[in-house]
């Protein structure tokens, strides 16, 4: 059987994605490090944040391999879904890392850590550097994948975490504030969620087979109804696969089956020109086949 690889908006970006993983990686071995040293509790929780962050761009740059494999006659369209699955894990980690930023927070506002504050501030702008180039890395591919945007969150998170810590680490060494860690760090779990929220809800939003957002169907269904010959429009769907992968499908239903082919191109030419839909299947059908069609679903 012959199948056709179809290519994702996300893997443009999987060199950027190596960057920014090696990066992350190379810094979280540094922080735990500097954490040990200094007793920065601070500094160890942000290490453990960016474990996760590890996990999650090593994860997004896998979806992207599995989703350049062939499609098969089992998996007809392929792997491309992995990469949905992927934003969709990160953005459930993302979550779960919130609750355990905000119940920090807490406990350390009860019994605030004695740490190194000089030291924790070189790490902590070290960190802040290496997070900037890699979110630098992913900000162009975050607009146009969620695999990829869902890693441009996870850096995001950590560039937070560092900023946190850093402002923790001067008001310490300036003010000595030691409620200064507890409270900004809740402040970073807080500002995280509700972008968080938003890549979830994207994620099943395509997941739910809902139409794009840049999509009106009942415009569509108004171009259609205007090709000559068109009688009625039904069973039409639109759907994101994953993105930049957007497919339609329709029944067309034309008075004379004679005119199927020029309503045929003329539907694929709306799809492609109007909506850049380029994956379109149309059933093409007079009155007597719509009749029967409806028979047989009673």
């Amino acid at each position: 059987m012959q199948v056709e690889v179809v290519g994702t908006a996300g893997a443009k970006h999987a060199k950027k994605l190596s960057w920014a993983l090696a990066m992350t990686a190379t810094y979280m071995v540094a922080e735990v490090i500097g954490g040990l040293v200094t007793g920065s509790l601070a500094l160890l929780a942000d290490a453990a944040h960016m474990l996760t962050d590890v996990g999650g761009l090593a994860l997004a740059l896998l979806a992207i391999r599995f989703a350049a494999r062939a499609a098969t006659p089992q998996r007809t369209f392929g792997y491309l879904r992995i990469e949905v699955l992927s934003a969709l894990a990160n953005a459930v980690v993302l979550l779960l890392l919130t609750v355990y930023i905000l119940y920090e927070a807490y406990q350390r506002f009860l019994s605030p850590p004695e740490v190194m504050s000089g030291p924790m501030l070189l790490v902590a702008a070290i960190g802040l550097a290496v997070n900037l180039i890699s979110m630098r890395l992913l900000s162009s591919g975050s607009s146009e994948s969620l695999n990829v945007k869902g890693a441009y969150f996870e850096v995001l998170s950590d560039m937070l975490g560092s900023v946190g810590v850093t402002i923790a680490a001067l008001l310490m060494m300036w003010k000595g504030w030691v409620l200064a860690d507890p409270i900004i760090g809740a402040g970073i779990g807080l500002f995280i969620v509700p972008r968080t929220w938003s890549l979830l809800s994207q994620v099943t939003h395509i997941l739910m087979e809902g139409t794009p957002l840049n999509v009106d169907v009942s415009s569509i269904e108004a171009k259609l109804l205007m090709i000559p010959g068109t009688v009625a429009v039904h069973d039409l769907h639109v759907w994101t696969l994953t993105s930049g992968f957007d497919a339609m499908s329709c029944h067309l239903v034309v008075a004379d089956l004679s005119t199927g082919r020029e309503a045929l191109r003329a539907v694929r030419g709306i799809m492609k020109n109007d909506y850049q839909i380029d994956h379109t299947t149309i059933q093409i059908e007079d009155e007597t086949l719509r009749a029967e069609e409806i028979v047989l679903q009673v």
